[in-house]
This record gives C-alpha cells, structure tokens and sequence, in this order.
C-alpha cells in the first residue's frame, strides 16, 4: 500500500513494496545491500530495524530515473558520446 503521507516511516520489506506499486520495482534485498554499500534511499535505525521515510523513498526513485527520451537512438548516442 502507498502511504498517504510523505512523513510516514516504512520498514525495508514495506518501503520495497511501496515503491513497487508506485512504478518502481525494487526488491527488500536490494535496499538491503544498497544500505551496505550506499546509493539507496537515505534511512534512520529504530533500535536494529531500518526506517525508510516514505517522501524520501520517493525522491530517490525519481532521481534515479533517465530523461525522457523518444528513441532508442537518443539512449546509444548518449553511450558513445555521439550527437
């Protein structure tokens, strides 16, 4: 279920199944390595378990996304460097 308000603190498990109905899919082990290693969204710890805030989760997904494109020729000239 997608939270309602951005303030709202999802575990991992519930945060990947959020972002999953919202368009992004993304599975609870990846936030977990990504917490290891960096990269995912920015989280808080309750004792042992992670808090992810909802607006948070949201905003990185969305960072994380490419520009619009219209072909797949935009995507391999962007690769190369080619115009």
């Amino acid at each position: 279920m997608i939270p309602q308000s951005p303030d709202a603190l999802l575990g991992r498990k519930e945060t990947a199944d959020a972002l999953t109905e919202a368009g992004f899919p993304v599975a609870a082990a990846t936030l977990t390595t990504m917490a290891c290693r960096g990269g995912g969204p920015p989280y808080k710890l309750f004792g042992p378990r992670a808090l992810y805030r909802w607006g948070d989760s949201l905003e990185w997904a969305h960072s994380r996304l490419s520009p619009a494109r219209r072909s797949a020729a935009e995507h391999a000239a962007g690769q190369d460097g080619a115009a």
